[in-house]
C-alpha cells in the first residue's frame, strides 16, 4: 500500500520505519545530527511548501530516505489506519 505524506506525494507504507514529529525530535542532538548527515548526502525530500511539521524515515533494500512534511505525525498515522481498514 502507498501513503500520502502530503500534496500529492505517496510513499510506499512497507518501507516506513517512523513518523517524527520534527519539533519534539529536533531538540535532541543525535536527532539533529542524523538529518544533517541525511541532508549532506542528499537523502532528504522536502514534499511541502510550507514549514514541515514532521519528517518520515524511510527504507528500501537500496537506501534510506527522510521526507519533510507538512502533516503532523498523527494526520500521517490516521491516514495509515484508514489505508489498512480499506485494504
Amino acid at each position: 500500500m502507498y501513503l500520502n505524506i502530503g500534496k500529492d506525494f505517496f510513499v510506499n507504507s512497507r518501507e516506513i520505519v517512523g513518523v517524527f514529529d520534527l519539533d519534539k525530535t529536533t531538540v535532541y542532538k543525535v536527532n539533529r545530527f542524523y538529518l544533517s548527515k541525511m541532508e549532506k548526502r542528499g537523502k532528504i525530500i522536502n514534499v511541502t511548501e510550507n514549514i514541515p511539521k514532521s519528517f518520515v524515515v524511510c527504507s528500501s533494500k537500496k537506501e534510506s530516505k527522510v521526507y519533510l512534511s507538512g502533516l503532523l505525525p498523527s494526520t500521517i498515522l490516521k491516514r495509515s489506519v484508514n489505508t489498512q481498514k480499506n485494504r
